[in-house]
């Protein structure tokens, strides 16, 4: 009963947040296009439910070639991303106009599409990347088994570490509390999650 009463708010809702907040399907397109030229959005592969991989969609915010600069031209870049738990405090790929996206999180909206898609939900754990999950099974081998409980529920756009205030946490603490999410989600929770979203993208400033 859960799945199906968060699946059709998660298709209300996103709707409703689309024609709410329409000027920014037109402003940022724009803003993106002026500042950096195409693509536009930038999509990126991750795992899913059940592991189904999808494509997760965002404004773009990086350099056109930001996975290129990464994994083959900068490998002192790419060994501070890997000893910070996949994560740069100040990372160089970051446009300036994408750096104020950010900010405002405005990147994220998008992944409305992910939603009406099926692929994600409004709340639930992060959108993984595969190969993070491979490299920090082995940094943190007791966060391996935790996988298949959180990867049974949608990732989210918003869920419980991008509340709580504590988005610069090692990996297992992460995954830790996606679990937690995973094994005791309901709609009360998610209701809460939902109300302290707002404060929190509010809270990068």
């Amino acid at each position: 009963m859960y799945s199906k009463i968060k699946r059709v708010f998660d298709i209300v809702s996103s709707i409703a947040l689309a024609l709410l907040f329409f000027p920014i399907w037109i402003i940022v397109p724009i803003t993106i296009l002026i500042d950096s030229g195409r693509p536009i959005f930038f999509k990126h592969k991750r795992t899913g439910r059940y592991n189904r991989k999808f494509l997760l969609i965002k404004f773009r915010t990086m350099v056109k070639n930001a996975d290129e600069v990464l994994y083959n031209q900068d490998k002192k870049l790419l060994k501070k991303f890997k000893d910070n738990d996949f994560k740069l405090e100040d990372d160089p790929r970051i446009t300036k106009l994408g750096r104020i996206l950010r900010n405002l999180t405005i990147d994220e909206f998008p992944q409305l599409l992910n939603v009406l898609k099926g692929e994600m939900s409004l709340v639930g754990p992060r959108a993984y990347i595969q190969r993070e999950l491979d490299v920090q099974a082995k940094k943190y081998p007791e966060t391996k088994p935790w996988m298949k409980k959180i990867l049974s529920v949608k990732p989210g756009i918003t869920g419980v570490w991008q509340t709580s205030g504590r988005n610069i946490i090692s990996f297992d603490k992460r995954a830790e509390m996606d679990l937690n999410y995973a094994k005791h989600c309901n709609l009360w929770w998610d209701l809460l999650i939902i109300l302290k979203t707002p404060s929190a993208m509010l809270s990068k400033w």
